[in-house]
């Protein structure tokens, strides 16, 4: 079993438009983004950012806002939902932010904890949940309190039509099972950056989820370092899973591979950070770009959408 896996880094999602996007986590949710660059696969569509004020890991949502891309169909084989920590007594006042800015907003209870479920404005699934022993400062820059303020990801949902062997891959990474609920397992990581607590979802009959905007389109775990990572790696070959090189993305070191049931992991460095290149006071103002896309930038500054700050 792993001991490098220390919870979740980021999540990566796709959306329709790029304004709407920063707005709803901006405005909305509150979080600050900390990095505005682009997808270094498509230069032409931005990579947004947004967590606390440093972006630390397991507090930030990522984002491809390909423009005017069509919705994905949500089923097994992805991120059914991701889950926001909040202070304790916090829930009347996000159901009735969220009730003015997203949809289908809801109260529910999962595994004892409260929480408001709500879709954006693409579809995509969230909630936010009370966590008594959460000690994360959260982004209060746009204008949320410290006693509301989002402190970074509780955790995520993960839609699969068989448990097994994705929840035999989590123990291996280190998660231990907690608690099954119907047809919910929650896995929980000692230890981790806050940001511990997978639930694995059984939904045998539904369809298979095909990616769009409202779909995430992967999952990061956090593990310390370059080091840690390698070794990660190194198990998860020796296992039998395929597992890509180590890729640089500027703030963190990247590799991935798809687990069984579907759902594409990532596991990412905590080094260097995203004030690598930009001023903690200034996180996410310039558009930065990688080395290699630098020629790009009179084109991307003229041709990306404004993000209407």
């Amino acid at each position: 079993m792993l001991h490098q896996i220390k919870g979740l880094h980021h999540v990566t999602s796709i959306a329709s438009d790029a304004a709407e996007t920063n707005a709803f986590f901006t405005q909305t949710l509150g979080l600050r983004r900390v990095k505005k660059t682009v997808n270094f696969d498509a230069p032409d569509v931005y990579h947004l950012y947004y967590g606390d004020e440093v972006g630390t890991p397991g507090s930030v949502m990522t984002y491809f806002p390909f423009h005017d891309a069509a919705r994905g169909q949500h089923g097994t084989g992805e991120v059914g939902e991701t889950v926001f920590s909040v202070p304790m007594g916090s829930l009347s006042f996000w159901a009735d932010r969220l009730g003015a800015g997203a949809a289908d907003v809801q109260r529910i209870d999962r595994f004892g904890e409260q929480r408001v479920a709500f879709r954006t404005f693409d579809g995509e699934s969230f909630a936010v949940t009370e966590v008594a022993d959460d000690s994360r400062d959260g982004w209060t820059g746009n204008g949320i309190d410290p006693d509301h303020a989002i402190r970074g990801f509780h955790g995520a949902t993960l839609r699969v039509q068989d448990t097994g062997a994705t929840a035999e891959l989590l123990q291996f990474m280190g998660y231990q099972k907690a608690e099954t609920r119907d047809n919910v397992t929650r896995f929980i990581v000692a230890g981790g950056t806050g940001a511990d607590t997978i639930d694995l979802e059984a939904s045998a009959t539904a369809p298979h989820a095909t990616q769009g905007a409202g779909s995430v389109h992967h999952i990061a775990f956090a593990v310390e370092n370059r080091a840690a990572q390698l070794e990660v790696r190194k198990a998860l070959l020796d296992t039998g899973y395929q597992v890509t090189p180590v890729i640089d993305r500027d703030y963190f070191w990247a590799i991935y591979f798809r687990t069984p049931g579907g759902v594409l992991f990532e596991v990412a460095t905590n080094e260097p950070g995203f004030d690598r290149d930009e001023d903690r006071a200034h996180l996410g103002e310039g558009l930065k770009l990688p080395t290699r896309h630098e020629s790009l930038r009179p084109y991307l500054e003229q041709h990306l959408q404004p993000l209407g700050d």
